[in-house]
């Protein structure tokens, strides 16, 4: 028996806009259910928000995402969580830099570092903060 890990982001009101800005950028395919066709509803502001939604790429990508409900405390917090984007492949991981840039703060610019011919850190528009490497 296998098992697979794959990260959940929570947002609030962002995740379908989150969703397909990751598709843009490491393509694959968006499957997003809200709350309302859920029919879990628990105040009027919650029909519309994710209750479940995921891209995944044939080439092993995979990121799902929800919509905190209003009843639910949500503080997306500092620096909670990293998301890892390891590869071989210096051309790919560049074009999904350059995806993720878009509205982003750059923390530690892509290029050689003393243990990866390549790694980066940047903070997307979503406040999501993105690692890629080569791995060495």
């Amino acid at each position: 028996m296998g098992i697979q890990t794959t990260v959940h982001l929570n947002f609030r009101d962002q995740a379908r806009e989150a969703l397909h800005f990751y598709r843009s950028v490491f393509g694959g395919d968006v499957v997003a259910f809200t709350h309302g066709q859920a029919q879990n509803v628990q105040h009027p502001s919650d029909s519309d928000r994710i209750a479940w939604g995921e891209v995944r790429t044939e080439a092993g990508f995979h990121v799902m995402a929800y919509d905190v409900r209003e009843n639910e405390s949500y503080a997306p917090g500092d620096r909670p969580f990293f998301v890892s984007v390891r590869g071989d492949d210096t051309e790919e991981l560049t074009r999904y830099w350059k995806g993720l840039s878009e509205g982003a703060t750059v923390v530690a610019d892509l290029g050689p570092s003393g243990w990866s011919p390549l790694y980066g850190m940047i903070r997307d528009r979503f406040g999501v903060t993105w690692v890629l490497d080569i791995a060495a």
